[in-house]
């Protein structure tokens, strides 16, 4: 098994709420992280059982802070763990914990899963991502419903805003610089993967692409992609 899989067998009074095939895909993604003192946030505490599952996962000396808008979440803080209170809408509120317990390593979205959270915390906080860490955003199958502010290919949905991340990614390679122009995120985005109700961004600060050709041992790199137009097929 893995961590958090057999984590939910030895939980305490403190509920935990995830979608069950959460478990193996964090199992898998997180796994070189487990031991390391990173810096960690999280977004939404619930009734606090994932402050101890975080806390047990990470090394002695991690740096782990929580973030809910309900006072009464200060009653799960934890030896070794910070809860701070206030609105994941709230850009001054994310820049001033950015400011006192960031860059963060991994960040995960578990609040209050309405759009405009979702998409104001990422604008807030991908900033504050270090080189090299992954932002999680959970239960984006919220983008579907009416409720959250959602709908299937609603604009304003995070699923949307999220398949927009990937056009930013690839805005090196524009044609049409009015409609589609060059994006600073296309130097820090690694990649973005779309699981079942999960978002993950990678953040991977990196130099203009470029193509390599080889032959009989001589290698030639090049950039000429970033600047042919007007192409018909091939590249």
């Amino acid at each position: 098994m893995g961590y958090f899989t057999d984590h939910m067998a030895r939980t305490g009074g403190r509920a935990i709420l995830k979608m069950a095939h959460y478990l193996p895909v964090y199992d898998r993604l997180l796994r070189p992280w487990q031991g390391r003192d990173a810096s960690f946030l999280e977004i939404g505490v619930y009734q606090g059982g994932s402050v101890g599952m975080w806390r047990g996962f990470f090394g002695p000396g991690a740096r782990l802070t929580f973030i809910d808008i309900d006072p009464g979440c200060r009653a799960h803080e934890l030896p070794g763990t910070e809860i701070r209170i206030g609105d994941q809408e709230d850009e001054a509120f994310l820049a001033g914990v950015a400011a006192d317990r960031g860059p963060f390593d991994l960040i995960v979205d578990d609040g209050g899963h309405r759009m405009s959270q979702q998409i104001a915390s990422f604008r807030a906080l991908w900033p504050h991502l270090a080189d090299g860490g992954l932002y999680i955003v959970e239960d984006t199958h919220t983008s579907y419903w009416p409720g959250f502010g959602g709908g299937y290919r609603r604009p304003e949905s995070f699923i949307e805003f999220a398949k927009g991340l990937i056009d930013r990614m690839h805005s090196w390679y524009t044609e049409d610089e009015a409609a589609f122009p060059f994006d600073p995120m296309a130097r820090e985005i690694g990649e973005v993967r779309f699981l079942d109700s999960l978002v993950i961004v990678a953040k991977e600060r990196k130099e203009p692409p470029e193509s390599i050709v080889a032959r009989d041992g001589k290698v030639t790199r090049s950039r000429r992609i970033l600047t042919l137009r007007n192409r018909r097929s091939g590249i």
